[in-house]
């Protein structure tokens, strides 16, 4: 993650804030992040492949 990401969700939260809250949305950006660039990558499943995967469940 860069540093620009983590200063720009620090000032998103109010003035008081709880260290979860932090950590809860820097994991968001990340895995947001993440899913972007497995998108970009073609690393992804279609939407019938997942229906078929989610019968099995």
């Amino acid at each position: 993650m860069k540093r620009e990401k983590v200063i720009e969700a620090i000032r998103e939260l109010p003035l008081e804030f709880d260290l979860d809250e932090l950590i809860e949305k820097l994991v968001f950006v990340e895995k947001v992040e993440q899913g972007l660039r497995q998108l970009d990558e073609g690393k992804t499943v279609d939407h019938a492949k997942v229906k078929e995967l989610v019968k099995k469940w």
